[in-house]
C-alpha cells in the first residue's frame, strides 16, 4: 500500500519509523524529526503534547527519569494510513532491568511522517505496582476489582 501523493510505501514508512525508534538514544532526538510531521501530536498515559519539539522533549525526559531506554517492537500491523505497533520498552534501573509492554496507535501523513502517536500501556500494573507503598494499594484495588474466576487464578 502507497502513501497517497507520494507513492511511498506505507510499510516502508512504518519500517522506517520502527527503525529510529530502536535506535533511539538520548543524544540522538533530532533523528525524530525524521519519522514525526512538523506538528504531530503525541498521548501517552502521563502526556499530551504537540510539535516536534515538544515530542523530542517527552522523550527527553524518558531518558533521563529511565537510564538506557530502549524500545524493541514485538509486533506490527497496517490498516489504511493508520499503524498498530506491539512494544515493549526497556529501563535499566537500580541496578535491576524494568520493562514495560504497550501498544502505539500510528497515523501517518501523506508524506509518510507520523502526523499522530497514541500510546496505550498500564502504568498502574507495570510501574506503580512496583512502588512499596503504593505498589500494595494497587494490587488490593485490582484484587477487588477483578471478576471472581480471575482472582481464583492469581
Amino acid at each position: 500500500m502507497s502513501v497517497p501523493g507520494r507513492g511511498l510505501s506505507l510499510v516502508a514508512a512504518l519500517e522506517r519509523y520502527v527503525g529510529v525508534m530502536e535506535e533511539l538514544r538520548v543524544d540522538g532526538l533530532d533523528a525524530l524529526a525524521t519519522v514525526y510531521a512538523a506538528d504531530a501530536r503525541f498521548v501517552d498515559p502521563f502526556n499530551e503534547v504537540r510539535g516536534i519539539e515538544a515530542i523530542q522533549a517527552v522523550f527527553a525526559h524518558g531518558f533521563s527519569q529511565c537510564p538506557g531506554m530502549r524500545f524493541a517492537v514485538r509486533a506490527r500491523a497496517v490498516d489504511g494510513d493508520r499503524a498498530l505497533l506491539r512494544w515493549r520498552m526497556y529501563c535499566d534501573a537500580a541496578a535491576q532491568e524494568v520493562s514495560i509492554e504497550g501498544m502505539s496507535e500510528l497515523v501517518l501523513g501523506a508524506d509518510g511522517l507520523v502526523v499522530e502517536h497514541v500510546d496505550y500501556w498500564d502504568p498502574a500494573g507495570q510501574l506503580y505496582e512496583r512502588v512499596p507503598l503504593l505498589g500494595w494499594l494497587m494490587r488490593r484495588i485490582r484484587h477487588r476489582l477483578a471478576a471472581p474466576s480471575a482472582r481464583a487464578a492469581e
